[in-house]
């Protein structure tokens, strides 16, 4: 007799779980016949040294994808703690020309816009696009770092975002919990991270 299958996983205890972990924030950026788009993301990961790589998660649905698809490109740039405006900016559901309405940009040698002020930058050639379950994940060869400001980075955990203290140190949200301003999602729960 074999044992009893386990019970599925409730996508609600599921996002619970994955609140536990805290993630960096980031900004993906592309860029494709004169269009830009973007979204906030931290479904991101390394993915190897040999030749540099990464990984990014996103929604089938979000609209930069597209971009990303057509151009084989894309730029990620990693927020700063006190980059959360930015953050909440690209993970709203408006269309991408809002989203840099105004925005102080600067754009690498690829022509993707770069956000001003971030902790680095890495543009990126896509070597992989493969569906997933909900998501596609994006696997791409770094072509170019930019080094950026040195300031504390910009965090989330327990579905909030870490918070400054006035002598540069993060605060996370205590356990039960939420720091700042509640966020019903994570960062980019809508426009491309998984939870």
């Amino acid at each position: 007799m074999s044992p009893p299958e386990p019970a599925p996983v409730d996508g609600g205890a599921f996002r619970a779980f994955m609140a536990g972990w805290a993630t960096g924030v980031s900004v993906v950026t592309a860029r494709a016949g004169g269009r830009d788009a973007g979204l906030t993301v931290n479904a991101f990961l390394s993915v190897s040294l040999d030749p540099p790589s990464v990984l990014v998660s996103l929604t089938r649905d979000v609209d930069t994808l597209p971009v990303i698809e057509s151009s084989r490109a894309f730029a990620v740039s990693f927020l700063a703690a006190d980059q959360r405006a930015l953050s909440e900016r690209f993970a709203r559901a408006v269309p991408a020309a809002e989203k840099f309405r105004g925005l102080p940009v600067h754009r690498g040698p690829s022509g993707i816009a770069l956000p001003d002020g971030t902790l680095g930058a890495a543009e990126c050639r896509v070597v992989s696009i493969a569906p997933l379950y909900d998501h596609v994940l994006v696997a791409a060869e770094v072509v170019r770092l930019e080094a950026g400001r040195d300031a504390p980075p910009l965090l989330f955990f327990r579905s909030a975002y870490g918070e400054p203290d006035p002598d540069g140190r993060l605060r996370l949200p205590p356990p039960g919990r939420k720091s700042g301003r509640r966020t019903r999602r994570s960062p980019g729960r809508r426009r491309g991270a998984p939870l």
